[in-house]
């Protein structure tokens, strides 16, 4: 399954709602979970962005319904891009090559 890390920033609105409720981003994981999202590993980022998490899930367009799904919300904004194992790169490339 393909791999993606997403940087999302909390609004004001997101910010508020975890204060309240930390427990969230674990509700909010399970969330993803449920449309096809798997969340690897989570962690929260001093800066720009406010969490950086990398995913897996079936494909982009898996992907791309879910992150939709949350930034209609209001709460975050996201950035995502896909990753790919050393491994599979270094095997693409000898691939090629022979």
């Amino acid at each position: 399954m393909p791999y993606f890390v997403v940087l999302s920033k909390l609004t004001d609105k997101g910010a508020e709602t975890l204060f309240k409720n930390p427990d969230r981003v674990r509700e909010v994981n399970k969330e993803l979970e449920s449309m096809g999202v798997i969340v690897l590993s989570q962690y929260v980022m001093l800066g720009e962005w406010d969490f950086l998490n990398i995913v897996e899930a079936e494909d982009e367009k898996t992907l791309l319904a879910a992150i939709t799904n949350l930034n209609m919300r209001g709460t975050i904004r996201t950035a995502t891009y896909r990753i790919i194992p050393v491994e599979e790169f270094i095997a693409i490339l000898k691939e090629r090559k022979g």
